[in-house]
């Protein structure tokens, strides 16, 4: 593939190899050549520091700077990665071939029986592998870092046709250079242009970013609603007058490219609220730290009254875990719908007032403080009493299982044994199960009380020890 875009496009084709020979043929008394050639020498590889060097040193060359290039095969590591990003060497895009491990040792020992073998190389079926381990180890690693920071990460299917996978690269390529022509275009014409695709890191977008943050001025200025758009990529990300902006959709950045001017000040009829004025999340403990400050409408969800026509059957409890922190003061919503509407049109919720009738409180009941065990008819009652109180004064542990599963499962036992409403079979059926269970958690008791520090002979163990650590054994 590489290969061929130098031939179809004029693209230079790069790989760290040839860098390094390109080094040490061109410029053989250069600081960089000399201390490459200390490392070679004595029989080890050139530095990944020194690699990048000579990476950055072929780059200045004009085919590179003027028709582009193609670098094949690097990075393959985090630490590459790292120097490349530190030299300011971005990819326009990353193409990663994917093919299972079967299928390149299958190509490279296909290759190699193809190649002259007078010259030994270091390409057996053990190395293919061994390089397949460690490209595994560190792909997805690679991966994450660049979708992450410049969204250039593309892969395609390395087991299809040769002309499908040409046609998918060539499609991935000129798009990328369509996209940048067009920002070039749109840009150097005062426009407002598309940043997807460019390679721009969340750091550098943050660095200039306009006076709405991450918030859609489409939205706020056409809706009146703050959408907070800090979690998307830069999918509809958009610059402006050498700033940034993020906006929610597809259908919001086309009118913002259509007529920036509208979104943007002085001519916007909307500004962004400051900082400390706009809705906020709060987390379970960040609700805490703010007592002895209450929730807002009796811990009621507003959206929900509202959105109800503020009628009596509107009245929601809202959620704990939901709480959103808006003029200093705090707001609970009953679900995560309720909740982003709120954060999209706080204005329009925050100044409820309740009704004087309010419906009751709903208060948890303790079962131990119950007359009898809730509204239930005694004959259940007394069953799941029963029940309770036996496995109070049994207290089961069964082996490898938690002291409350343990329980539970016995109080269900319980409950099926005991049904006067079950057939004969099912009783004794239930009965059986619960006699073995119990048997069970005795083992843990009988274990415990015989084992010895030391290891002692079979025939020295008491009569059964073996069975019983092998059943034990066996209910993991």
């Amino acid at each position: 593939v590489a290969n061929r875009l130098e031939q179809e496009f004029g693209s230079m084709r790069i790989s760290i190899g040839g860098c390094i020979r390109h080094v040490l043929e061109s410029q053989p008394d250069s600081i960089l050549a000399q201390k490459m050639q200390e490392y070679i020498l004595e029989g080890g590889t050139v530095p990944d520091v020194l690699a990048v060097d000579a990476l950055a040193l072929m780059l200045l060359n004009t085919s590179c700077t003027t028709r582009g290039y193609v670098l094949d095969g690097f990075p393959n590591t985090e630490a590459q990665v790292t120097l490349l990003h530190n030299r300011g060497i971005i990819p326009v895009k990353m193409i990663e071939l994917q093919i299972n491990d079967l299928e390149i040792i299958k190509r490279a020992s296909r290759d190699r029986a193809e190649l002259d073998q007078s010259t030994r190389l270091h390409n057996s079926d053990k190395i293919t592998a061994v390089k397949c381990a460690s490209y595994n180890e560190n792909i997805a690693a690679l991966r994450k870092w660049y979708t992450e920071n410049h969204q250039n990460w593309v892969m395609l299917d390395g087991n299809a046709s040769k002309w499908q996978l040409w046609k998918n690269v060539v499609a991935e390529a000129t798009g990328s250079v369509v996209q940048i022509q067009n920002y070039i275009e749109r840009i150097s014409a005062g426009n407002a242009a598309k940043l997807a695709n460019l390679c721009i890191s969340p750091s550098d977008f943050r660095k200039r970013l306009g006076c709405y943050k991450e918030y859609c001025p489409v939205s706020l200025n056409l809706r009146d609603e703050l959408v907070d758009c800090s979690d998307d990529l830069l999918q509809f990300a958009v610059e402006f007058r050498s700033k940034y902006y993020k906006t929610s959709s597809q259908k919001d950045m086309e009118l913002f490219l259509d007529d920036p001017e509208k979104f943007v000040p002085p001519l916007a009829p909307k500004q962004l609220p400051p900082i400390p004025l706009l809705p906020r999340q709060l987390t379970h403990s960040q609700v805490k730290q703010r007592f002895p400050k209450r929730t807002e409408l009796n811990g009621y969800c507003p959206v929900s009254y509202l959105d109800g026509k503020l009628r009596y059957e509107a009245l929601v409890e809202g959620n704990p875990e939901l709480v959103v922190e808006y003029r200093e003061k705090l707001y609970a919503c009953s679900t995560e719908r309720h909740l982003n509407k709120f954060m999209r049109s706080p204005e329009k919720y925050c100044n409820l007032r309740l009704p004087q009738k309010l419906p009751p409180k709903k208060q948890p009941m303790d079962i131990i403080n119950l007359p009898m065990l809730g509204y239930l008819e005694q004959r259940a009652s007394t069953s799941i009493i029963k029940a309770l109180t036996s496995v109070g004064c049994f207290k089961p542990k069964f082996p490898f299982l938690s002291v409350k599963k343990s329980a539970l499962f016995y109080v269900a036992c319980h409950l099926k044994a005991y049904n006067s409403r079950s057939s004969n079979y099912t009783r004794q059926k239930y009965v059986a199960k619960l006699k073995q269970f119990e048997e069970n958690c005795k083992l843990i008791t009988y274990l415990g009380t015989n084992m010895t520090m030391r290891y002692p002979e079979p025939q020295n163990r008491p009569i059964g020890f073996n069975d019983k650590m092998e059943t034990f054994l066996n209910l993991e």
